[in-house]
């Protein structure tokens, strides 16, 4: 099974460093004030990496 990428929306703080780091993976939703993910199977794995190590709140996976 191919890794997917995901965030817990729950925990996100909407600081954008994941979609600073990866717009193709990550977008910012305005109304709720937090990251969602656009495309969950994935793409530049060092970037999805990086976002996941950058992301102060830990809530996004790569698994």
């Amino acid at each position: 099974m191919a890794r997917q990428v995901r965030i817990d929306t729950d925990e996100c703080i909407g600081c954008e460093a994941c979609v600073e780091l990866c717009p193709d993976i990550f977008a910012f939703d305005d109304e709720a004030g937090k990251s969602h993910v656009i495309k969950a199977e994935g793409g530049d794995e060092a970037c999805i990496e990086e976002a996941v190590a950058s992301c102060p709140a830990e809530c996004i996976s790569y698994e």
